[in-house]
């Protein structure tokens, strides 16, 4: 197998595998359905509910976590803001509850969402919220502190990674998916959401952005050249949105590896020895890569 057979395994191996697909959208329906029996007096299994984070997105890998936003009456919005002290909380009990009449266990409320964790690995994060006057950003709840409403934009995060994604060939979705693996079998210290975002920056000035996957060699190895010279920046703005996102730790050092690890396995392919070079990658993104 070459380099293009390679990788091409590689993203593919990295995706949800039908079933677990089939579950979320299953289990999305169910919460969709109640809560909007219990704020919306209707059994719809689709209105008001959506992806954000990486499933919206596409940039999920196998282990991802599923966030999804359920908007809410304006109407409920102005009773828990009008609560005394965090009315925030209070709304996530109420949707928490509501909930509770599907799904009876492994709930919690946590900060700006209510969790699930569900028994097969899969943990959804549900974010209540409501659609701002611009008909675009919502507002959702946050508990901390006291509690305060906050902003957010992922649709318009959805509709930037999907434009570049499109004009480069697919090749921004399946960066983000590596190097999630690379993060995971590492443990890197970086969000999805910075992940994503350099992922992004990358792509838009990569020379070889619009080609296959024969490149994706040099792809990871410029990509971490790339990363390594990003790693004295504190924040960066999440594409679409403009939002501001900051580093908790610094990444160099592992950026650094990683880099290393490519040139060792371009070298090997160079030199022909395909079992070595395999090796490398696996040492670099762990068992998805082809053996």
């Amino acid at each position: 197998m070459g380099v293009a057979s390679n990788f091409e395994t590689f993203c593919q191996n990295l995706r949800m595998s039908d079933e677990t697909v089939n579950n979320i959208s299953y289990r999305t329906k169910r919460i969709t359905k109640q809560l909007n029996k219990d704020f919306w007096g209707s059994t719809s299994e689709t209105d008001h509910s959506f992806y954000s984070g990486s499933y919206g997105r596409g940039t999920d890998i196998h282990t991802s976590d599923i966030d999804l936003l359920v908007r809410l009456p304006y109407a409920t919005y102005e009773k828990y803001n009008n609560y005394s002290s965090n009315g925030q909380s209070a709304l996530l009990q109420a949707v928490k509850e509501s909930i509770e009449k599907t799904y009876p266990s492994y709930k919690r409320a946590d900060g700006q969402v209510v969790k699930i964790d569900f028994t097969d690995g899969t943990s959804y994060e549900i974010v209540p919220c409501f659609i701002n006057k611009d008909q675009e950003s919502y507002t959702y709840p946050d508990t901390n502190n006291g509690g305060s409403w906050q902003t957010t934009n992922p649709k318009a995060e959805i509709k930037a990674f999907n434009e570049l994604n499109k004009s480069s060939n697919k090749n921004l979705k399946r960066l983000c998916r590596m190097i999630r693996a690379w993060k995971n079998k590492h443990n890197v210290q970086m969000s999805g959401y910075l992940i994503d975002t350099l992922c992004y920056r990358f792509m838009q000035n990569w020379s070889y952005s619009d080609k296959s996957y024969i490149y994706y060699d040099w792809m990871v190895r410029d990509f971490f050249e790339f990363l390594i010279e990003q790693s004295d920046k504190t924040y960066w703005y999440v594409p679409g949105s403009n939002r501001r996102i900051e580093a908790t730790h610094n990444f160099a050092y592992k950026a650094k590896q990683a880099k290393n690890l490519a040139l060792k396995a371009i070298e090997y392919e160079s030199n022909g020895n395909d079992y070595s070079s395999k090796r490398e990658w696996r040492e670099l993104f762990g068992t998805k890569f082809p053996s």
